[in-house]
C-alpha cells in the first residue's frame, strides 16, 4: 500500500509554466505510473518500491508535451458556493443557501442549503453524498438480487483512480461523484460492479452480463471517458 513517508514533492517547469509533481512509492506498484491529479492540477507518478524517486522525475520530465496537453484540456475547478449551477443525474440545479431552514434539500430546481455560509462546501458535499448513496444501492442492490448474488457491503467514497470497484466477499464501493453524471452513467458503473459478482474478470461473459443489467453500456463508456474528468472539478 502507499506510505506517505515515501513521498517526495518536486516541481516541474514545462515551457514556463510551473506544475507541482509528487512521486508517491506504492509497495503493490508494478510500473511506474503518471497522472494528473483532478482535484489539484499537479502531477503524480507512482512509482514500485525498489524504483529510485529520480526515475519517476525523469519520467515526468520526459512526458511534458503529454502534461502540457492534458493541463490545457483541464477545465478550472468550480467551487461550492451559492450560485454554483450543479449537475444531479442529468438535471441542472442551482445551489441556492438559505440560513433559516433545518436541513438542505432539493426544491423546485434548486439544492437549498441549511447553516451557515462559511459551512456549505461541506454541507452540499454531504447532501450529495447521501443522495448518492440512496441512487447506487437501490440500483446495487436490486442488480444484485437478480443475479441472486449478496452485497456484503456497500460504500461511498471520494475515489480518484476509479468510479466503482468490487471486493473479495461482494464489497461494492462507489464514487460519490457519480450523482453528478446523468442516470444512465451511474446505472452503467453500479451494472459493471454488480456483474463482478459473478465474473471476476473483464472477459467476454463478464461483459455480456454487465450489458443485460443496463441499458446503454456502450453510451455510459463514451460519456465516461469525454466527460468523467469533470466531475472532479466540482467542490475543489
Amino acid at each position: 500500500m502507499f506510505d506517505s513517508q515515501n513521498s517526495s514533492n518536486h516541481v516541474l517547469d514545462i515551457n514556463g509554466q510551473t506544475v507541482a509533481l509528487q512521486v508517491r512509492r506504492h509497495a503493490r506498484a508494478r510500473r511506474m505510473i503518471l497522472r494528473i491529479d483532478d482535484k489539484t492540477g499537479g502531477v503524480v507518478v507512482t512509482i514500485p518500491k525498489r524504483t529510485a524517486v529520480r526515475d519517476g522525475v525523469h519520467m515526468a520530465e520526459r512526458k511534458s508535451g503529454w502534461i502540457l496537453a492534458q493541463l490545457q484540456r483541464r477545465g478550472e475547478p468550480l467551487m461550492f458556493v451559492d450560485g454554483l449551477e450543479l449537475p444531479l443525474l442529468g438535471e441542472i440545479l442551482k445551489v441556492r443557501h438559505d440560513p433559516n431552514i433545518r436541513s438542505s434539500h432539493r426544491e423546485n430546481g434548486e439544492i437549498i442549503v441549511a447553516g451557515r455560509l462559511e459551512h456549505l462546501p461541506r454541507r452540499l458535499t454531504d447532501w450529495l453524498k447521501a443522495q448518492a448513496r440512496m441512487e447506487l444501492s437501490d440500483r446495487a442492490y436490486e442488480k444484485a438480487k437478480r443475479l441472486d448474488r449478496t452485497i456484503s457491503r456497500l460504500t461511498v467514497r471520494d475515489t480518484r483512480s476509479r468510479w466503482g470497484s468490487c471486493g473479495i466477499g461482494g464489497h461494492l464501493n462507489f464514487s460519490w461523484r457519480l450523482v453528478l453524471s446523468p442516470k444512465f452513467v451511474l446505472d452503467y458503473v453500479v451494472a459493471h460492479e454488480v456483474a463482478h459478482l459473478v465474473h471476476h474478470n473483464h472477459g467476454a461473459d463478464f461483459w455480456a452480463l454487465t450489458q443485460s443489467l443496463t441499458d446503454q453500456m456502450g453510451e455510459a463508456k463514451v460519456w465516461l471517458k469525454a466527460h468523467g474528468r469533470d466531475l472532479h472539478r466540482y467542490g475543489a
